[in-house]
């Protein structure tokens, strides 16, 4: 079954429902990207942080050695670490990733984070992580936005990156990007979920002509894992009595509802599951439309709880909020 798009500003089209790499074991990488391929997911979300991506490689060659698909059926995407914002490091790693998922270019690009950390040579550890020894030493770059951004059209120039994106921007850095973009962001990731709306950061995407994904749907079930007390002190979204309510209204699950609340205001989502069941419900989320009353009623649980906060791993205060 055909996939919905999103038709971006740089003229490519990106499927609206995508599979997130995040967490992904690497013992079981490559069999869950070709299971997803096999249950018709053409979008992947991956990122040098993850440390996976020589896997999830592993998993789309097989997959297009199996006649599943070909390259240019599916839509890749990973994104800039922080410690290689410096402009002279940005296509050597790109280089690098393309590499490790054994493709020529990616869909979409993206800088992960505003954040310019030291940088870490590959050949001492790999993903560097936050820190410049592995343990605790957070360095910073003196790397300027503009002069990561720069670096980042020249991969579109060179084809090494269709598009490119941002991710965990706010609308300040936003605006000053465009001031001296030459090439604007195709995406904007984001985490949004109905405890973390974002309602005027995504005005200003609509307003620019950047497409919006949301990131960690299911609220703070995504980090229940990593123990964070401020998922672990938030009410579950699966169980909320909204959210219930409005899943038996359509005979979905919560998961799809969540989702849907989502795509059906325009966003692509990226989630992910190693359960096959719920890989097929994850992409059936276009066929029912929810009611105006409960989008404003799922929508109005914003709480601005914000789980994946960049600056703590500084020790700083949340500039994102």
């Amino acid at each position: 079954m055909a996939q919905p798009t999103i038709k971006l500003n740089s003229g490519h089209a990106m499927p609206q429902i995508g599979f997130g790499l995040w967490k992904v074991d690497n013992a079981t990488c490559a069999d869950t990207v070709y299971n997803a391929i096999k249950a018709g997911y053409r979008l992947f979300d991956g990122a040098c942080d993850y440390g996976n991506e020589k896997e999830a490689g592993e998993g789309v060659a097989r997959a297009i050695k199996d006649g599943l698909v070909k390259r240019e059926d599916l839509f890749l995407v990973s994104k800039l670490w922080n410690s290689f914002h410096d402009g002279e490091r940005v296509e050597p790693i790109c280089k690098r990733q393309l590499a490790d998922w054994g493709i020529d270019y990616f869909d979409l690009y993206i800088v992960h984070f505003p954040v310019a950390l030291k940088y870490v040579d590959p050949s001492v550890r790999y993903p560097p992580g936050w820190t410049v020894d592995g343990k605790n030493d957070v360095q910073q770059s003196s790397a300027s936005i503009q002069e990561t951004w720069t670096a980042m059209e020249s991969l579109v120039n060179k084809g090494y990156a269709k598009s490119i994106g941002i991710s965990n921007f706010q609308g300040s850095l936003i605006i000053d990007l465009l001031r001296y973009a030459k090439i604007r962001p195709a995406t904007l990731q984001i985490e949004h979920h109905p405890y973390l709306v974002q309602p005027t950061l995504l005005k200003l995407a609509e307003a620019e002509g950047i497409a919006v994904t949301a990131y960690s749907s299911f609220g703070p079930q995504s980090f229940l894992e990593l123990k964070f007390k401020s998922a672990e002190d938030a009410p579950l979204l699966f169980d909320h009595p909204t959210i219930v309510e409005v899943a038996k209204k359509h005979n979905k699950t919560p998961a799809q509802v969540l989702l849907r609340w989502a795509t059906q205001r325009g966003l692509a989502v990226i989630p992910k599951s190693n359960n096959p069941e719920r890989l097929k419900q994850n992409l059936a989320i276009t066929d029912f439309d929810i009611a105006q009353a409960d989008l404003d009623a799922i929508s109005g649980l914003d709480r601005n709880l914000r789980f994946n906060n960049p600056t703590d791993y500084l020790g700083t205060l949340h500039i994102f909020a």
